[in-house]
């Protein structure tokens, strides 16, 4: 039965035209004539009739005017019909002064049928639109839960639209932010104050519920509005994604989640070179390198949506290589995708992967990356796997002349206190000393950044998990401070500068403001609907080669503005081609030298090295077992 209905509406819909067209015709005369149509002229529109509603009809379906649906009549809706119309009356207008003097037709009834017509078959959508919306959704409107919503944007609009199509939700008010809307409405909801209003408007109609729709916003203001909302007790406090993360424009439902720490420490969304990073990536050979890490995976989503050719996703980890696979298995892409585990210490292995499929650019992610672990009987590896490993590939990348090499570094190399830190400053300078090399055909460019949100290893699942078991938060130190960008931001800029740099260059990326860890760890607790005493919070002191706070440059940097406001070109100290030899005869004999050697020789490659002189911690057998007494927890980190 329904679908036999919807057969009929394309019929229907023109039917509709069609009586809408003659009424028109017959109305502007009408209109003309004051009511009261000569004789002379009522033949006239009796014998131009069929020609008009025959040009007009055929002109709406020519145009595509019944493609759409009346139910959802729109702007988009309203210029095709506007379209239409108007090639319709020139043609009509150019067939009635061929016609004359037979056949006479007041100019004034040309203007008066197109405007008329828009107007009737404009109308009667909207209408049949408005009529069907509050037959389906208002009816049950009433029975959803109160909920405020704050912000006044396109997003707003979309969001109570879809919110009024619910049987779970009901508007009753709105906020505007900037306080310049108060006391208008927008689909009958008033905008009823400000931020600083919310407990008063919400009192008042017994809600508990509100809904942050500022996509588009700073993020500044959407972290204003969150507080406010958070200062309400008993509010729950709901939001939209931000801008980035929408990828389509249309809000829906699914896409309401409750607020996160990721809202309070996100940033605005990146203004990227899409022109630029289609020229590098579109039709092209990709290889990423530690392509299952939280990085190196955002990486090759963010390349696929550039279609190269083919996106190879190298990683030393089968299993997360597998979980990424699965993850690409769902896509729809016109890419090939090519998963290879593959060590990049293993120069015969990446030789052969280069040849066999040269790569326009490359992507070097892989590293270990957490500090405390990397600080103590696992030095020898840091430094084979970050430093050595990367002049590995990126030398074979040299020798196989791919193009583009990109060096995914850290804020951790800046004056390292630790391994970690030292040996992406090693990476970094090995990289430099490629570029110097007179047989050079690549660019080797090296992006530096601070933490990332909700990488492996970050702090912030490690406190949701403590606080979802009642706590103590533990935080190394009351004045610890860090950086943090959102993964996919991170991931976009190291694509932008990509494609900005020439060769040798360190980007640093704009982190923004720092934030104190304690802070982060009493925004969780209050998000999670707690207060400070309910959740208590521990000082375990600082971890090996852990620092206060973190640089983006060393003390001799200065930086150097780009065409980006988000990325700059720190003035590092440079490597050479001698250099590099010497390290590299030094980096073969590491593992035979006991791990306080290595770290002393350290500070004659990275003279900005200042090692952690703490005691490692203590190493016991206990029930036959190797304990690791006070061996932290990895901290958070840039992978």
């Amino acid at each position: 039965m329904k679908n036999s209905l919807r057969r009929l509406l394309i019929p229907l819909a023109i039917l509709h035209d069609l009586v809408a067209a003659c009424l028109v015709w017959i109305t502007a005369y009408a209109l003309r004539f004051n009511f009261s149509i000569p004789d002379q002229f009522y033949q006239s529109v009796l014998m131009m009739l069929p020609v008009v509603v025959l040009i007009e009809i055929s002109t709406f379906y020519y145009v595509g005017l019944y493609r759409g649906i009346w139910r959802f009549a729109s702007i988009p809706d309203l210029k095709r019909i506007i379209k239409a119309v108007a090639i319709s009356s020139v043609l009509l207008s150019l067939g009635a002064f061929s016609l004359q003097p037979e056949l006479i037709i007041p100019r004034s009834v040309l203007v008066m049928n197109p405007l008329l017509l828009i107007l009737f078959m404009g109308g009667s959508r909207f209408a049949y639109r408005a009529w069907k919306e509050r037959r389906l959704f208002n009816v049950t409107a009433a029975q959803g839960k109160p909920v405020i919503v704050i912000g006044v944007e396109d997003a707003s609009f979309n969001l109570i639209r879809e919110l009024s199509k619910s049987p779970e939700w009901r508007v009753v008010a709105m906020i505007d932010p900037n306080n310049k809307l108060v006391g208008r409405e927008i689909m009958h909801t008033k905008i009823e104050g400000k931020l600083e209003d919310i407990e008063r408007i919400a009192a008042r109609h017994g809600c508990q519920h509100c809904m942050i729709a500022m996509p588009g916003s700073r993020h500044e203001k959407r972290r204003l509005a969150v507080e406010a909302a958070n200062e309400v007790e008993g509010m729950e406090v709901l939001t939209l994604p931000a801008m980035s993360d929408l990828i389509s424009g249309r809000v829906s439902l699914s896409q309401i989640r409750k607020i996160d720490v990721e809202d309070l420490l996100g940033r605005d969304v990146v203004q990227l070179d899409t022109h630029g990073l289609s020229a590098m990536l579109a039709n092209k050979v990709v290889l990423v390198s530690g392509a299952a890490g939280s990085i190196g995976s955002e990486l090759c989503r963010q390349i696929l949506s550039f279609h190269p050719t083919q996106l190879i996703c190298l990683d030393i980890s089968e299993y997360a290589l597998y979980t990424l696979q699965q993850e690409f298995s769902q896509w729809e892409t016109d890419s090939e995708l090519l998963y290879l585990v593959a060590d990049v210490k293993n120069r015969v292995r990446l030789q052969r992967i280069l040849q066999d499929h040269q790569p326009d650019v490359v992507l070097h992610a892989g590293a270990y990356k957490h500090v405390p672990m990397m600080e103590h009987f696992n030095v020898v590896e840091a430094l084979q796997n970050n430093a050595y490993g990367t002049y590995q590939i990126a030398s074979a990348c040299q020798a196989a002349s791919v193009p583009t090499f990109v060096l995914v570094s850290t804020d951790k190399a800046v004056n390292p206190t630790n391994v970690m830190g030292a040996s992406k400053r090693l990476a970094e300078l090995i990289c430099q000393g490629l570029q110097n090399n007179y047989l050079s055909g690549t660019r080797f460019i090296t992006v530096r950044f601070g933490n990332v949100l909700g990488s492996s290893g970050s702090v912030i699942p490690k406190f949701r998990e403590q606080i979802a078991h009642g706590g103590p938060i533990t935080i190394t130190h009351p004045e610890i401070t860090r950086y943090f960008m959102s993964i996919p931001e991170a991931a976009q800029l190291v694509l932008q500068a990509a494609t900005m740099g020439k060769g040798g260059e360190v980007f640093v990326l704009d982190m923004g403001t720092p934030v104190k860890i304690i802070d982060l760890a009493r925004d969780m607790i209050k998000l999670s609907g707690l207060q400070e005493q309910d959740i208590r919070i521990e000082f375990t002191g600082l971890r090996p080669g852990e620092k206060l706070y973190e640089e983006l440059l060393a003390d001799d940097e200065n930086t150097l503005p780009t065409s980006h406001e988000k990325l700059r070109i720190a003035q590092a100290r440079s490597a050479d081609t001698v250099w590099l030899t010497n390290l590299l005869e030094w980096l073969t004999t590491i593992p035979n030298l006991q791990e306080a050697q290595i770290k002393q020789d350290l500070q004659r490659w990275v003279v900005e090295y200042q090692p952690d002189t703490r005691p490692a911690p203590d190493v016991s057998l206990r029930g036959g077992m190797l304990s690791l007494d006070t061996l932290p927890s990895p901290s958070s980190h840039i992978h």
